[in-house]
């Protein structure tokens, strides 16, 4: 059985898509903000996503070192975002990512949603 969203089909259910995504990666660094730099802002990081989507898609088809270079671009954008340098960045993409992860999985499970978060990498 197909997930209900990815139903729509052609351009509608691609803006769908990208739309759930978007707010899902969202969610996920609006966690890992919110657990680790007390910053209570979801705009913010909707914003984070979609910079960190792009940036994700400019150097992630880079061959050998792409994924390298898309993962340190992803972090810089995290880490411009909010306050405490490199690790506390690294620690917000974690927790957004298994955020994100978790949201992913419910939805799949009620078959709501294919598996695939915008703005965090890996999910």
């Amino acid at each position: 059985m197909e997930p209900v969203l990815v139903q729509a089909e052609g351009f509608i259910g691609s803006i769908i898509n990208f739309v759930v995504s978007l707010l899902i990666g969202g969610l996920g660094i609006y966690v890992g903000a919110r657990v680790l730099s007390n910053v209570d802002d979801y705009s913010r990081a909707l914003v984070t996503a979609l910079i960190g989507a792009i940036a994700w898609a400019v150097f992630s088809w880079v061959p050998l070192v792409g994924f390298l270079l898309a993962f340190v671009a992803y972090l810089a954008v995290v880490n411009w975002q909010y306050p405490g340098g490199w690790l506390r960045a690294a620690g917000i993409a974690f927790i957004a990512w298994l955020a994100s992860l978790v949201v992913l999985w419910i939805l799949t499970l009620l078959n709501i949603l294919a598996f695939s978060a915008l703005g965090v990498p890996g999910a």
